[in-house]
């Protein structure tokens, strides 16, 4: 796990592009196509499990999924944990330590629409958790000032506080979901205090290749690869269910693939 920790943190040092993953299937099909990490979706495991997003995933669920993703890929694992699940701190740090004993090198944590000052004492009792299990736990702060309008009159300036203050709690990292404006890029990143700035994939967003000449270190996928597979299993049954099997092996994946990949 030290080994993990370890080469989760380097690989921000250049440019990760982190897929989500909502169960093993989806970590082993990451892994098997080139991922370098795996990042779980907190709204993809809710959903895969029969719960809406936002809080309302059991944590003992979630735990023995991460633990199950930990186990079945020989690569750093993050925890999406949206806000930690509650807003009682200690109880915060019980739910890292889960996600660390389950295996997890690392942990995106939101403010979401709380205030700045209680995301920096989760991240702290985050910090703490890492700390007291011997794990350079890599904690990612999710600001959610674009991805929920939280300051319509001049968001760069809410999310530069937001940083410095997460930056100052111990956070390893930032994460601005949300922002796709090219020119404002830049400002953010310089504004990160020295650490990676993590964006989400979203329309609009400029390629790969021009994040990271911006000064990008993390492209997450969140729960856009969940998304699209709902989307197109809604298609597949939809067609299936009028009467039309073709569109179900338009670009299938093979049998004998699948088995090979889920027996490791």
């Amino acid at each position: 796990m030290i080994e993990h920790a370890q080469r989760f943190a380097e690989l921000h040092r250049d440019f990760l592009v982190l897929p989500n993953a909502w169960d093993v299937g989806s970590a082993r099909l990451a892994a098997a196509v080139g991922a370098a990490a795996i990042a779980t979706t907190s709204a993809g495991v809710a959903w895969s499990l029969g719960f809406p997003d936002g809080d309302a995933l059991p944590m003992p669920l979630y735990r023995e999924v991460v633990r199950a993703i930990a186990a079945a890929v020989p690569l750093p694992v993050s925890a999406d944990i949206e806000g930690g699940y509650s807003d009682d701190i200690g109880l915060v740090g019980e739910h890292v330590r889960d996600m660390i004993d389950a295996g997890a090198v690392g942990i995106n944590i939101e403010d979401g629409a709380g205030s700045p000052a209680l995301l920096a004492a989760k991240i702290g009792a985050a910090r703490a958790a890492g700390e007291a299990l011997g794990v350079k736990l890599f904690v990612n702060a999710r600001c959610d000032v674009w991805l929920r309008g939280l300051a319509p009159e001049d968001p760069m300036a809410e999310f530069l506080a937001r940083a410095h203050a997460y930056a100052d709690a111990g956070a390893d990292g930032i994460f601005a979901p949300g922002l796709v404006d090219h020119d404002a890029i830049p400002i953010a990143v310089a504004g990160c205090h020295g650490l990676p700035l993590n964006l989400l994939a979203r329309p609009g967003l400029a390629p790969a290749a021009e994040l990271r000449r911006l000064g990008v270190r993390r492209l997450s996928a969140g729960s856009g690869i969940t998304q699209a597979v709902y989307g197109l299993a809604r298609r597949l049954n939809a067609a299936f269910l009028a009467g039309d099997a073709d569109p179900l092996w338009d670009g299938a994946m093979p049998y004998p693939e699948i088995n090979a990949l889920m027996a490791g």
